[in-house]
Formats: C-alpha cells, structure tokens, sequence
C-alpha cells in the first residue's frame, strides 16, 4: 500500500502534468514532439528494465540503499506514462482541450465540439482568465473523476509490479516500513518467491487472493468517490 500510493502520488502529478502541457500548454513543436516522443517511449519499455535503471542510477550511483523511496520512484517512472496517455484522452473529451484543437480537432474530439461547441480554456482566455486559474478551478474539477480513475488503475498498476522492485526494494523479510529509507516486502514479490522457489502454493494462491483483493477495494473506493462527486 505504502508503495502504491507513494509510486501514485509522484506518478500521477508528473503523468497529469504532462498531459495538461501537451493539451494546453504546449508552444514550441520541438518541445512538444520531445515529451510526446518520450511518453510514448516510455510506454514500450519493460518494466524490468526500470528496475535495472532504477538499481543502477539510484542504487549503484547515488549510493542509496534497497528502500521504499527507490522503488517508488521507479515504480512512479513505469506508470508515468500510463497516466499521462489516459489523462490526455481524459483533458480532450472532457473539456474539448484547448484553442489549439478548436481550431484544428483532432478526430476523436470532433464529435465533442459539434456537440458540446464550447472549449472552457478558449472560453476562459477569452474572458480575460489566466490559464493557470481555467485549469485549477474549472478543467481539473471537471476531470477529477475520470482523472481520480485513471491514477488509482496507475496504482494498481504499481502494486502488481515485481520487476521494478526486485533490485530496488524488496527483500525476502521485512516489517512494515517506518521510514522511505526502510526496505520492504511486498506481496507480488512475495507471491514470486513462493512460486518461483515452489515454498508453498497454498501460500501463493493466499497471496494472489489477497493481492486481487486490496486492488479490488481500492478501486470500489474510487468509484465510490466518482459516484458521490457525480451525484453531486
């Protein structure tokens, strides 16, 4: 849980703010096929190669030891881009993105301004409002269901990870880590080492129950919120 939600947390501020500048933000076509290019690159890479980065940049470079905090961060790097693609989707079809896409709409947002034919951020400027304030207290209240949504999957995501951890964080008995520096034992690691070394697959079959079972709340939870923030 602590893994999740700190890998979440710095995950979902970098992959939603991203997004937002790659939606409404972006000037320079140079700087915005670089983070476009690096989102998407970021996307095909396997996670255990964030694992060896993570050991040898954090680990074997800085000097840091196996601990929650390097695994979180490279937990939060393998779910950047997970967040920051459905969080552009989200930014597009929910608030008809910015005056940019008005002028020229991108197909799956074409039906949106035919429908809706309003953009809050060209609306916004418009009326003399900075983009800092349209997008603080109009747009991300607009999307924070959805964006809620997209950050708790990125979690859940991270949770079930092994690989990033494996050199980062995790080790074969630990309590509850105190502190970011304290290493830690995770349940997909620990379901790894009960199948992998054949302990016992009672014990795995336990873990995986319990595993599905923290993602399945977790979820409900933010569904929940969606629905009372929805009804609201």
């Amino acid at each position: 849980l602590y893994l999740g939600a700190l890998a979440a947390l710095i995950g979902g501020i970098l992959g939603i703010g991203a997004s937002a500048y790659l939606v409404f933000y972006h000037r320079n076509k140079y700087v915005f096929g670089i983070v476009n290019f690096a989102i998407t690159g970021l996307s095909g890479i396997p996670s255990i190669l964030f694992g060896l980065v993570g050991y040898t940049l954090l680990i074997y470079g800085f000097g840091i030891s196996r601990s929650l905090l390097c695994a979180s961060l490279c937990v939060s790097a393998m779910i950047v881009p997970f967040v920051a693609i459905r969080a552009r989707k989200v930014f597009k079809e929910v608030v008809a993105a910015s005056e940019e896409l008005q002028a020229k709409p991108i197909p799956e947002v074409t039906g949106f301004f035919e429908e809706k034919g309003i953009s809050y951020m060209t609306n916004s400027i418009g009326l003399g409002l900075s983009r800092e304030y349209a997008l603080r207290k109009m747009i991300l209240p607009v999307c924070f269901p959805e964006l809620l949504g997209t950050v708790a999957l990125g979690m859940a995501y991270g949770m079930g990870a092994v690989a990033p951890i494996l050199y980062t964080g995790a080790v074969m008995q630990a309590g509850v880590p105190s502190k970011l520096t304290d290493p830690f034992l995770s349940l997909p690691y620990h379901l790894y080492t009960l199948v992998n070394n054949g302990f016992s697959l009672d014990y795995a079959y336990g873990t995986a129950f319990v595993l599905m079972l923290l993602l399945l709340i977790i979820q409900l939870i933010c569904k929940f919120v969606t629905y009372m923030r929805k009804g609201n």
